[in-house]
């Protein structure tokens, strides 16, 4: 839920385990305590989403037994070590970071991925202003990092399950060329398109292609978003990173960010969730500031995390 300054202070004093997003001013100036944060001004909540950057989305977690954690670029493989077999845990990592990069490259690799549970976001700004930098929050020690990872593990009971879903709006036009990538990495200068060698950048331009909607990339059979971040000076950068070896095509068009979300969402109105994060391209194309999707509250954010990193999708769990 969206919450004042005062009000998120009450909740850090009464001791709970909490996962908090709001600005790198607002995060610093919070009391220490059990809780998680990192940076966005951007969030769905009860009404519509909205932008602020006098509000907090505060998420309050009803378990006891928990553990929080930092990791750096070198210990981010180990995070899944550090979860609990029964539980889940929650992963926050500012946007652009080396945390972020490794993670993004290589964590369907990491020991214990797909075993246990991970979900979370990739902190962000305001896009409207300039010079700024995504931070996380470790709450216990008040210490802000624009180039660490902070996560909570949570262990929940043994006769509860936990389980992490996505919705995606899109799929894979099947219109579409097969496109290949000669290296992996989150830009890219050239691109096979059925099979020739182009200049991707001048490809997507000449074509028209509209880059408000992401490639998905088919991944044993599931469709993944790669979105698209910057064209300039013949690179094309992604919010989450392409693979090689893996084939793409881009997403068929929608018509109604908000129809195809509502009708996907409609089909989940009796799912609580206690965590969802949607993403900020979502928000922005899709006009959803003051516009209600329904349920599913909390940040809107730079990159989502369902075991690997996803982009322009919504992330969710449930424990039932």
């Amino acid at each position: 839920m969206l919450l004042s300054f005062a009000e998120t202070t009450e909740k850090i004093a009464c001791g709970k385990l909490l996962h908090i997003a709001a600005t790198e001013d607002l995060l610093k100036k919070l009391p220490r305590g059990n809780w998680i944060g990192g940076s966005t001004e951007y969030f769905m909540a009860e009404g519509g989403g909205k932008v602020t950057g006098e509000l907090l989305y505060v998420d309050e977690f009803p378990y006891n037994e928990y553990k929080i954690a930092t990791y750096d670029a070198i210990s981010i493989p180990s995070i899944m070590e550090d979860a609990f077999d029964n539980g889940f845990t929650l992963v926050i990592m500012p946007f652009d970071s080396d945390v972020h990069s490794i993670y993004a490259d290589n964590a369907p690799e990491f020991k214990g991925m797909f075993i246990k549970n991970i979900a979370g976001w990739v902190s962000g700004v305001n896009l409207g202003l300039p010079g700024q930098t995504p931070i996380v929050v470790d709450g216990r020690t008040g210490r802000f990092y624009p180039d660490k990872a902070v996560a909570a593990h949570i262990r929940v009971p043994d006769d509860k399950m936990v389980s992490i879903s996505i919705v995606n709006i899109f799929e894979p036009d099947e219109n579409s060329p097969v496109l290949e990538f000669p290296k992996s990495g989150f830009s890219a200068r050239t691109c096979l398109v059925d099979g020739k060698e182009v200049a991707f950048m001048d490809y997507l331009s000449q074509n028209g292609i509209d880059t408000k909607l992401p490639m998905m990339g088919d991944y044993c059979g599931a469709g993944i978003n790669v979105a698209f971040k910057a064209m300039e000076n013949g690179t094309v950068s992604f919010y989450a990173p392409v693979f090689s070896g893996i084939k793409y095509k881009f997403a068929k068009p929608i018509g109604d960010y908000v129809k195809e979300f509502v009708g996907q969402l409609k089909k989940l109105q009796n799912v609580e969730c206690i965590f969802a994060c949607n993403c900020v391209l979502n928000f922005l194309y899709g006009e959803l500031e003051g516009r209600d999707i329904g349920a599913f509250f909390g940040p809107a954010t730079f990159g989502e995390v369902a075991y690997q990193l996803l982009s322009q999708t919504l992330v969710y769990v449930t424990v039932s």
